[in-house]
């Protein structure tokens, strides 16, 4: 795949119209007939989700913390695929691991000295290229994790705004 001229119209599009690089993305999680569960539809599939095991789920479907980590996952994993193409570096394998860290005891308010979420969370990059040349695999790192969507949000968090529409 040539990822260039696939880009190339984008990229000209973007420049000539700035407003048409803007997209919103959208997520939905809506209720089901148990409060340990929802649907999330992000418009192209509806997913289950659960509470993790740790706080009373089931333990049978993916919770909000994997759902986090697998979005950082994938967009670390198209990322790095992607640059590489760009760059022209030739790979037999990429693989993103992605861990997170949390106490649970702070998400069930056990101890207020805790956070609730994740304390930390680790990438791990399993890249095969015994083709490239070292200055090739730092550039790969520099970019994918400059380009990361999902990694760089979560270094440099949004402003986050809620809104609550209550009904009678």
């Amino acid at each position: 795949m040539d990822l260039r001229s696939l880009q190339k119209p984008l990229k000209g599009q973007y420049r000539k119209d700035p407003n048409a690089s803007q997209i919103i993305l959208r997520a939905k999680g809506g209720q089901t007939d148990v409060p340990l569960a929802c649907s999330v539809d992000i418009g192209h599939a509806i997913y289950h989700a659960e509470a993790h095991k740790g706080v009373g789920g089931t333990g049978a479907g993916a919770c909000s913390g994997d759902l986090l980590l697998g979005a950082l996952a994938a967009c670390a994993q198209i990322t790095c695929q992607m640059v590489a193409a760009a760059m022209g570096i030739p790979t037999e394998r990429i693989e993103v691991t992605v861990e997170g860290d949390l106490d649970l005891r702070g998400t069930l308010g056990i101890s207020k000295d805790l956070p609730v979420g994740f304390e930390r969370v680790q990438l791990h990059f399993d890249v095969t290229a015994p083709k490239a040349t070292p200055e090739q695999l730092r550039g790969l790192r520099e970019k994918t994790e400059q380009y990361c969507v999902v990694m760089q949000t979560l270094l440099r968090p949004p402003r986050v705004q809620t809104e609550w529409i209550g009904h009678d």
